[in-house]
């Protein structure tokens, strides 16, 4: 089997490129006894101000795909973030405003349910995780004092603060960053929330439209591929933080600090990535994204059971994952 390493597939490219790598800091892990990792006496965390930092650029001007055709020609897709969905829960009871609990384009209800705290969420990150799914499930199914009772009264995955799904067509939709501060004019902890601050059923799912490729003037077909990424956002399912340069620009990260101003300072600095758990695709008509000898298909079908497994459990309505999902080949 070709190595994934040295020769990375289009959707190993793909994937690696829309992972946010977000600036991390270290505390004394004061996450909900709940939600603790266990054997860990400090955790990583990252602000949610940051994350969207990452986003920044990618929403102005796309991110650039390194795309091999069949041929052999290398090629430059280019992609730009747009909010699909994003659940928060948080720790503490958070003021929301009266009129608006949950976002909505067309006023749909709410689709959380009392009745999803006797479901339990079973699902193993693809990455690194600290927990999975099913231990964080049999913590949240009994009291401290071990009864098996569901605790109904204890908001065990959280307090929901938002809960938006985006429901118009992707051509009335503004990039994610331009979202995010519309959103952030009614929840305001948009841009103060930590990760942990969060429960673990918090996440976000971005969709990823294409705009243009150089050079121009390829007739492929699955370059009008359109994805949809998710991600958690919880320091509970988190991925070891690495070193990085903090000037690195390939990806994207904070290549602008808060005051619009280009760091020209060399030094690393510890990132957490916020690699896609789930995927889902749209328009994927050939084999670009699915390169032969290597394990793209298994990994594909991988994340996109994850995806519809993790909205099944948390009996979360995904317009955009139903749209994707009913026009989906895989």
């Amino acid at each position: 089997m070709e190595s994934l390493t040295t020769c990375p597939s289009n959707l190993e490219s793909f994937l690696n490129r829309v992972t946010p790598t977000v600036p991390s800091q270290e505390c004394a892990q004061d996450l909900n006894d709940r939600w603790r990792v266990p054997g860990q006496d400090k955790v990583e965390y990252f602000s949610l101000a940051d994350l969207w930092d990452c986003y920044d650029e990618w929403s102005a001007y796309g991110i650039g795909i390194p795309i091999k055709l069949d041929g052999g020609e290398d090629i430059k897709q280019y992609y730009v973030p747009y909010l699909s969905a994003i659940h928060i829960y948080t720790c503490k009871s958070m003021t929301t405003p009266s009129s608006i609990r949950t976002v909505k384009e067309d006023s749909e209800s709410d689709c959380w349910s009392d009745d999803s705290e006797n479901n339990k969420l079973s699902r193993s990150l693809s990455n690194d995780s600290s927990k999975t799914w099913d231990t964080i499930s049999d913590d949240f199914s009994s009291d401290p004092e071990g009864s098996s009772l569901p605790m109904r009264n204890l908001h065990h995955l959280g307090h929901l603060y938002l809960q938006h799904n985006e429901m118009s067509s992707p051509y009335w939709r503004i990039p994610l960053v331009d979202k995010i501060v519309e959103l952030s004019k009614n929840y305001p902890a948009l841009m103060t929330l930590k990760s942990v601050d969060l429960s673990p059923a918090s996440w976000m799912a971005v969709a990823w439209y294409p705009i243009y490729h150089i050079p121009l003037g390829r007739n492929v077909k699955d370059l009008s591929t359109c994805f949809l990424t998710y991600h958690t956002l919880s320091s509970s399912f988190q991925d070891v933080a690495v070193d990085v340069d903090d000037d690195e620009k390939e990806k994207g990260k904070n290549s602008v600090s808060r005051e619009g101003e280009r760091s020209g300072r060399r030094r690393r600095r510890r990132r957490v990535p916020l690699h896609p758990f789930g995927l889902a695709t749209y328009k994927m008509q050939g084999n670009l994204w699915i390169k032969q000898q290597t394990s793209d298909q298994e990994k594909m079908i991988y994340l996109h059971c994850a995806a519809d497994s993790w909205l099944k459990q948390l009996k979360a309505d995904h317009h955009d994952y139903y749209f994707f999902t009913s026009h989906s080949t895989i």
